[in-house]
């Protein structure tokens, strides 16, 4: 018996290690974000470099999920016989569910992955060990310029993923499913409303904060030799997906808790 629960103790205290040191690196991000001097031009050039990564598979993406939320949305509201929400139905589910979910894959997946690679490389080469040698904090050099790159990138191209999305929707609704262009527009007030682009933004912010802090520990503590590099990649894709779904759940109960439905 104690052969079977030594390795699940060990799992369970090594994860909530691991939860604790990152939480650690984002107080320290928080504090290192106020510090003089800020590192305008690395952060620059990471969202330079993040968003060379994500925008075109981003807009690859989001033109197909547009138009499968219009579809089966516009199919649903057709069989209810309520066509004239289908703009209202299909905005709702792009820019308050939607948007953010892609962001969320597309920052995890693609830019997480590469601030990893990028701070692994770095730490199994000994630069990180040579910049704390030199009195250099890595915190503020390194990771706060990507954290807060990474949310200034998840933020604009949610607005893009936004966009794309109704267009695409406005698109295949109308062209392949007959519906009427004024109809689609002017139906965008019905069920939507401001708050709901303001909770799609702010997820994701929160979402390019995790991500950027999650990949940055990664990077940060690989395992030693280009192997551990790769490992430290696979984990941060797979740790941040999960705790970004979760995080989707609890801000979107919180939200339809909080604000009420419009005509509610």
């Amino acid at each position: 018996m104690a052969k079977t629960t030594n390795p699940i103790a060990r799992s369970g205290t090594a994860a909530l290690t691991q939860a604790g040191n990152i939480v650690e690196l984002l107080v320290d991000v928080a504090r290192n974000t106020f510090r003089r001097p800020f590192q305008f031009r690395e952060f620059i050039e990471q969202a330079w470099f993040i968003a060379s990564v994500t925008i075109l598979p981003t807009a690859l993406v989001a033109i197909p999920f547009g138009a499968v939320v219009s579809l089966q949305t516009g199919s649903l509201i057709k069989q209810l016989g309520a066509e004239s929400f289908t703009g209202a139905a299909s905005v709702l589910a792009v820019v308050q569910q939607g948007s953010p979910i892609v962001v969320a894959l597309l920052i995890a997946g693609a830019a997480g992955s590469a601030v990893t690679a990028d701070l692994g490389s770095r730490t199994i080469r000994e630069e990180i060990d040579a910049m704390r040698v030199l009195g250099i904090d890595p915190v503020q050099r390194l990771v706060v310029p990507r954290v807060l790159a990474m949310i200034l990138v998840a933020l604009l191209l949610n607005g893009l993923v936004s966009v794309i999305g109704i267009a695409g929707g406005y698109f295949f609704n109308v062209i392949l499913q007959d519906g009427t262009p004024g109809a689609y527009l002017a139906s965008f007030g019905t069920l939507a409303q401001l708050p709901d682009l303001w909770v799609g933004e702010l997820k994701a912010v929160v979402f390019g904060l995790i991500a950027g802090v999650i990949a940055s520990y990664k990077g940060l503590h690989p395992n030693p030799g280009p192997k551990g590099v790769g490992e430290a990649v696979n984990q941060t894709v797979v740790i941040t997906f999960l705790i970004l779904f979760f995080a989707n759940l609890i801000m979107t109960l919180v939200y339809l808790q909080v604000v009420p439905a419009k005509g509610a």
